[in-house]
């Protein structure tokens, strides 16, 4: 046997007060702000983070050029770190060619692990400097759901602060109702027991 009643603060009753009725209207805007808008904020937010991401990994593309190059100084060894051995990239001397212009030496970051005589990609800018690879499919995704995750997160965060603001609020003037209420049937009850 249910002793609860569905729908009550909808529902015509005497003992409905205003701040029930306020907190079921709350709690609707809520559920649905919850279930709909912060993933759809989320999503709009991801889908900008990804055409963003894509347009500035394709300039760099565009502005960076991958070489194969050979390493022609040593690496200096790995050192040990407090968490142990740890990768490094380490600056060294590589040399390439390049289709009419002949050889070309520069210095490029390569990872940790390289030999003298090895063969790795390295990227350059416009000026030749060594520079980090641009951003790839993976990276660009990682960006896009990170943000997408976190602008989702920080709507619903807010939601549920503003939902909790309201109930509190609610909470303080039933509080007050009950209190005027009392303070105008408690002396009756007390007559009574006198």
């Amino acid at each position: 046997m249910r002793t609860g009643v569905r729908g009550w603060r909808w529902r015509k009753n005497p003992l409905r007060r205003r701040s029930d009725v306020v907190e079921a209207w709350t709690a609707l805007v809520v559920a649905v702000l919850l279930l709909v808008a912060a993933p759809l904020a989320g999503a709009f937010v991801g889908r900008w983070a990804h055409d963003d991401a894509r347009a500035e990994a394709a300039e760099q593309r565009a502005a960076r050029q991958l070489v194969r190059a050979q390493v022609v100084s040593r690496p200096p060894e790995t050192l040990p770190t407090a968490e142990g051995v740890r990768e490094h990239a380490y600056r060294v001397k590589v040399r390439w060619t390049e289709p009419g212009e002949g050889a070309r030496t520069a210095t490029a970051r390569v990872p940790a692990g390289t030999e003298r005589g090895d063969t790795v990609d390295v990227w350059f800018d416009a000026r030749g400097r060594s520079v980090a690879p641009p951003p790839d499919g993976a990276t660009v995704w990682q960006h896009t759901l990170t943000l997408g995750v976190c602008t989702a997160g920080g709507a619903a965060a807010t939601v549920l602060l503003g939902h909790a603001v309201v109930r509190r609020v609610a909470l303080h003037r039933r509080l007050d109702e009950w209190g005027r209420e009392w303070a105008r049937t408690g002396p009756e009850w007390s007559r009574r027991s006198a």
